[in-house]
């Protein structure tokens, strides 16, 4: 099985050596999107609520991209600077994954790219 590589211009360019995400099969394995405007390549200004909706919108663009939707995801890693924004990140969440609930973790971690306070990637399938 040959794994096929998945860019679209409307989530954020790799800010790395790496791939949006990765199809395999009827898998596809999307790597953490962070709050980036996909147009400017910038951090979007708000709260946490808006960094959690401009990653998950991400994260969505990559899915289409490559012919999937939220519903099709089955595993999602959110990463967090700060574990008191809980809450407000599971209040957007619900509304993208709240149809599915796919299995989930969720990892405090000490900073991430670009100054983000989240990071969430995923595992699809069809």
């Amino acid at each position: 099985m040959k794994a096929e590589h998945v860019l679209t211009h409307h989530a954020p360019k790799p800010i790395g050596p790496y791939s949006q995400a990765v199809q395999c099969g009827g898998e596809l394995y999307c790597s953490g999107q962070i709050p980036l405007d996909p147009h400017s390549g910038e951090l979007v200004d708000g709260d946490i609520a808006a960094q959690a909706e401009r990653a998950i919108e991400n994260l969505g663009a990559v899915l289409c991209a490559a012919g999937y939707h939220y519903e099709d995801v089955v595993k999602t890693t959110l990463y967090l600077i700060d574990m008191k924004d809980f809450a407000a990140v599971n209040a957007v969440y619900e509304k993208y994954f709240a149809f599915g609930k796919p299995a989930r973790s969720t990892v405090a971690v000490a900073a991430l790219p670009r100054g983000a306070r989240v990071e969430i990637d995923c595992i699809a399938r069809t």
